[in-house]
This record gives structure tokens, sequence and C-alpha cells, in this order.
């Protein structure tokens, strides 16, 4: 009976084929023989004119009369598929390509299967194999890029829901398969990249960053975030080299912030021992505060009218750049004999003196601290016929110098390291009042 029904003549191929989607399962050289070629042929036929009932009895009788015939086995995948019978029709193409591993009817065949069940990933891999086998596939390359895309989107989408739920190394996975899926991507470097950072790998973090920079040189997020894992790694020349990379890029208030105090470090950490061991120190000498003042206060010093200035013990001293400096400045004095005597310690009102002077400075441009030290605050243990009392008041109207003890400024009292940092710091802060 089977016979009986292959013999039936088919129809010739119609103008529209029914199904224009399906791979025609060519029979091979090593294969062929007219008998064979002429029933693949005909299911072929009878499959396009949607005639699904005698497609699979050629197809069938094909492989009855010759078991080896996988081009059949082809045809009653597609059969399958035409009858929406997509678990079949993926048996059929798995026992072809058993057979012929590279039969690119069947991987596609098996791809379109596969899709419709909604397994896209098995699916992107049959018709890469396919299109591996027969590169001239054109059609289905662009179905090939659709899929990575969707896949791809698919995959990050899991990743970010992972990451907001909490889950670092599900979301971690699927951030490696996303990257495996497209290597060259700059942000899925940088979202790794952000994931690493957050569970505390920095040097993952950091080898994430500068591959999403070398792939995408536009990516200023990414040459931030190199910069704070550097930064945290006390590389600071690097950590500025990222900054610098990125503002050139996108500048903001911000990085111009981050730069600056990069460079103020970076020079702190070239900086005497000296000077690093003051914040710490028990009393400071007035070669440490005139160090204090020339570093911190270079630039409002450099714009004083310079003094000049003859002092004959400052020679080889760690301090006597700044020396000369906040002297010419007029931040601090020379004594009458020519010398600055720099480890003579410095006590409350030599602070204070230093401290008046700049604070007069900065106030010839900016009115509201003009009009803040014109204020005579009382202090309790100093008139104002005091010889020093004009110094004080003026500390202490800035805000530089709070009063101690019941409001006494206890003009001889020692000077310690963090009292003239934290003093000196509040006298920078002026700088940038109005």
């Amino acid at each position: 009976m089977l016979g009986a029904c292959a013999a039936k003549a088919p129809p010739a191929l119609p103008t529209a084929l029914k199904y224009a989607e399906f791979m025609y399962p060519a029979v091979p050289p090593e294969l062929r023989s007219p008998a064979d070629a002429e029933s693949v042929d005909r299911g072929w036929r009878f499959l396009q004119h949607d005639d699904l009932a005698n497609a699979d009895r050629e197809f069938a009788a094909a492989l009855k009369r010759s078991p080896a015939l996988y081009p059949a086995r082809a045809g009653r995948g597609y059969v399958a598929v035409a009858r929406k019978d997509y678990g079949a029709a993926v048996a059929d193409f798995d026992a072809t390509l058993k057979a012929a591993p590279r039969y690119v009817p069947a991987l596609v065949g098996r791809g379109q299967s596969l899709l419709a069940l909604k397994r896209e990933t098995d699916a992107l891999a049959a018709f890469e194999a396919a299109l591996a086998a027969d590169p001239s596939l054109t059609d289905l390359a662009r179905r090939i890029d659709v899929l990575r895309f969707r896949s791809l989107q698919e995959v990050i989408e899991a990743a970010r829901a992972a990451v907001a739920a909490g889950r670092a190394d599900e979301a971690r996975a699927a951030y490696v398969r996303a990257l495996a899926a497209s290597p060259e991507s700059a942000f899925l470097h940088r979202e790794l990249g952000l994931l690493e950072r957050r569970q505390g790998n920095l040097a993952g973090a950091l080898e994430h960053f500068r591959r999403a920079t070398e792939l995408d040189p536009s990516d200023a997020v990414s040459f931030v975030q190199t910069g704070e894992v550097l930064e945290q790694q006390q590389d600071l020349p690097g950590a500025d080299a990222a900054y610098r990379a990125a503002a050139g890029i996108e500048p903001t208030p911000d990085l111009t912030r981050r730069i600056a105090a990069l460079g103020e470090r970076m020079r702190e950490l070239k900086l005497p021992p000296e000077v690093l061991a003051l914040p710490t120190s028990n009393q400071i000498t007035r070669g440490d505060l005139a160090a204090l003042l020339g570093i911190r206060l270079e630039a409002i010093l450099r714009q004083a009218p310079a003094r000049e200035v003859v002092m004959t013990d400052t020679r080889g001293h760690w301090a006597a750049a700044w020396i000369s400096m906040v002297v010419r400045a007029g931040a601090m004095d020379e004594f009458e004999n020519h010398t600055f005597q720099p480890r003579a310690p410095v006590r409350r009102v030599d602070l204070a003196r230093a401290v008046s002077r700049v604070a007069t400075l900065l106030a010839n441009t900016r009115p509201v601290l003009r009009a803040r030290i014109a204020d005579r605050p009382d202090i309790a243990d100093m008139d104002r016929g005091h010889l020093n009392y004009r110094d004080a008041a003026i500390a202490v109207a800035s805000g530089v110098m709070p009063l101690v003890d019941g409001n006494r400024f206890q003009l001889s009292q020692a000077v310690t390291g963090a009292e003239a940092t934290q003093t000196v710091e509040r006298l920078r802060a002026l700088v940038v009042q109005p």
C-alpha cells in the first residue's frame, strides 16, 4: 500500500512555495541514485503543495527502501515542522545529523524547530553550525544576528534583575555568558566591572573597566570607575590619568574637584617627612608653621607684594623655601637681627599674628570677610588696648581661631601640630569665601 501511495504523481512545484523558509534536502553524490533522488524530490513537491500526508509517505517509502538516505529523514522532519509537531521534527533532524553532522538542511530545520519551541540558545547554535558549513547563506546570517541580539538582551536583563535582587553569583554568570556572545561589548565589561567592584573584587573590576575603555575610548563612566579603583589602591598617578581622560570626554565640576584633590595628595606625598609628621607633633616650631602656610596657602601668598628680606639662619633648614615665601609675603616676620629662628616654638599669639596677616590680605578682595574681621570681640584674658589684641581679634572674628576656657585666648599657650593644621585649614577655607 505504501508503494502504491508513493506511485502517485506529485504536482510540479508551485510558483509560490508554501514553505519557502524550508531548505531543500538535497541528496549528496555519494548517496545519489535515480530512485532515491526522485523519491526525495517527490516528497518535497507534495510538501510545498501542503499535501503533508503524501509528502510523509514519499519520505517514509524512500527510507524503507534505503535506510541510509538521511535527506529523506530530513524531509520527514520538515513535514513534522509543517504539522507544528516540533518535538518530532527535532527527533528527525537529530537522527539526520547523527548520520551527517554537517548536513545543512537538517541544521537549518533543527534551528527552526527549536526556535518554535522557544529554545533560542539551542536554535542559535544550530543556525551558527549551518552558516559555518555554508557561509553563502546570507539570509541565515541576518537571522543569526537578530537572535544573538535578542539572546544577549535577555541575558543582560536577567543579569540586571539578579543584581537588583542581590544575587551576585547569578548576575556574574549571566554577564559572563553575555560576554561570551559579545566579547567586544564595552558596556558589558563596564556592567561586570561595576558588579565586581560592589563585591570587593577591585582587581577584576579594574580589568573590566580598562577593557571597556579600550573598546570604547569615549566611555567616560568607565574612566571614572577606573580612577576610583586606582585611588582605592593608592595608585594616585594612575587615578589622576583616568580622571583626566574622563574630563577630556565629559568635563564636570566633580571631576575638576577630584583632579585638584588628587594633585594635592600627590604633592603631599612628595613633602619632607617633617611635614608629614606635623599633625601629631606636641609642639610646632616657627619653621613648621612657615611650611604649613607655604604649602596650604601658596597661591594666595604669591599674590602678596614681595618684601626684600635677609635671613641668616635658614640656609640648610628643611623648610627654607617656605620660610622665604611666607616672610616675603608678610605672613610671618624675621627678627631685627636678621634671623628667623626656625626652631623656636610657636605660641598661640604667634599663630594669631600669622592668621591676622593672611586674613587681612584676603579681605582686600572679599567685602564680606572685610566686614567680619572688623568686629572686635570680647576676650577675657586680653583688653582692647593689649599689644596683640588686634591680631587675636581678627583670628577670632574670622572664625579661624576659637577662644578657649571661658572666652580666653591664652596667648602664651604652645601650639600643637593638630591645632596648627586645623587652623591653617580654616584659614585656607576663607580663600573660597566671597
